[in-house]
């Protein structure tokens, strides 16, 4: 479990394809500080598990199914990943309740630099936008954000100067593909509504 709080800007080493899956090196020194292998990390949001580790980063292994539903199969070395550890039950959850299993893949389709922050509009498939609701909650490339608008296909954000700085989302240009998660509580609920009727 995590909160969307971005704790590190990441950087990957290396992204080696294997056989059904990849194995991914990401170079950080903030989230490692007291990792150990089992522990999880959020990559973009992806909640992966380390299975090796070192003062400057950790080695995980993502399998075909995370590939696919995720857009981590598009990182090249050198690229920047944001990066958060899981809660313990001391931690402030400043953000919302984030599992880090990502429900699809969006693109930037806009952004408009306003005098103290950026909108982004996004993109997203039918099946994530039908949990998307105005002033809800939503994961980006593992940052919580409100969404502040919401049509047919797409949703906006705000990013304040803060995400803009210490996140990927600062660096997002139109066409990227970003990794969304919706409030999980949106899923339960219409699992248990559609088993009343």
């Amino acid at each position: 479990m995590f909160t969307g709080i971005v704790e590190e800007l990441g950087e990957v080493v290396a992204l080696t394809e294997l056989i059904d899956a990849a194995r991914l090196q990401i170079r950080a020194c903030v989230v490692t500080a007291d990792a150990k292998p089992g522990d999880s990390i959020a990559v973009n949001g992806v909640c992966l598990t380390v299975v090796e580790h070192s003062a400057d980063g950790f080695v995980a292994d993502v399998m075909a199914e995370t590939l696919d539903r995720s857009a981590l199969a598009d990182l090249r070395p050198g690229s920047p990943v944001n990066l958060e550890r899981a809660v313990t039950l001391a931690t402030r959850l400043g953000g919302h309740l984030v599992q880090g299993h990502v429900d699809g893949t969006g693109r930037v389709v806009h952004r408009r630099t306003e005098a103290h922050w950026d909108v982004v509009e996004i993109s997203a498939p039918p099946q994530v936008l039908r949990y998307v609701v105005e002033k809800g909650s939503i994961t980006v490339d593992g940052v919580s954000l409100t969404v502040a608008s919401l049509d047919s296909g797409t949703f906006t954000v705000g990013l304040i100067p803060t995400t803009l700085a210490s996140t990927t989302l600062g660096r997002r240009s139109p066409g990227d593909a970003v990794n969304l998660e919706v409030d999980v509580l949106a899923k339960y609920v219409e699992r248990l509504l559609g088993q009343a009727q």
